[in-house]
């Protein structure tokens, strides 16, 4: 049962950033030698077994074809002090990984170095999702640092702290 068309595209969004993300650059070679990368903050596990994740890109995204085409990506889940990387591959135009220090791994993707983790993926799924494309990863290779992860929420960066109930517990 539908309630209807939304009522405010921005309070809808208002309202989704109620839940707080994680923020990932998601990289793929983009075919011709380079690479492209996109700021994504839709990144989920799907399974364990096989072990599969997802994030969504933009349906009008100029990489998008390069990331159908490659096969692979590697998702780069950013540590809190990485804000500059996110909004380096958030916008158009120029090089984004010029003066950037990474890696090349399984099927050519890019890992960012300092990230808080980053998982090496083979294309599982592509599926529609309104003005997003789904895809699906077969985590292949992963490594995380324990740094701290850079976190969206309600519209701005923040940082993730652990509860005050949980500190507590830990020690």
């Amino acid at each position: 049962m539908s309630l209807g068309p939304i009522r405010d595209s921005r309070e809808f969004r208002d309202a989704l950033g109620c839940f707080p993300t994680g923020v990932a650059v998601i990289t793929a070679p983009d075919g011709e030698g380079g690479y492209v990368g996109v700021t994504a903050n839709s990144f989920n596990s799907v399974s364990l077994d096989p072990p599969l994740v997802l994030w969504s890109l933009a349906k009008s995204a100029y990489s998008r074809d390069a990331f159908h085409r490659a096969g692979w990506f590697a998702i780069n889940i950013l540590a809190s002090d990485q804000m500059d990387l996110s909004q380096r591959f958030a916008t158009t135009g120029a090089d984004k990984f010029e003066g950037v220090t990474f890696s090349k791994a399984l099927g050519g993707v890019a890992l960012l170095a300092g990230c808080a983790a980053r998982f090496q993926c083979r294309t599982f799924a592509i599926y529609e999702g309104g003005d997003h494309e789904i895809f699906v990863g077969e985590v292949l290779d992963y490594d995380y640092s324990g740094r701290s992860p850079l976190v969206f929420h309600r519209g701005a960066y923040a940082q993730a702290v652990r509860h005050d109930e949980e500190a507590g517990r830990a020690s």
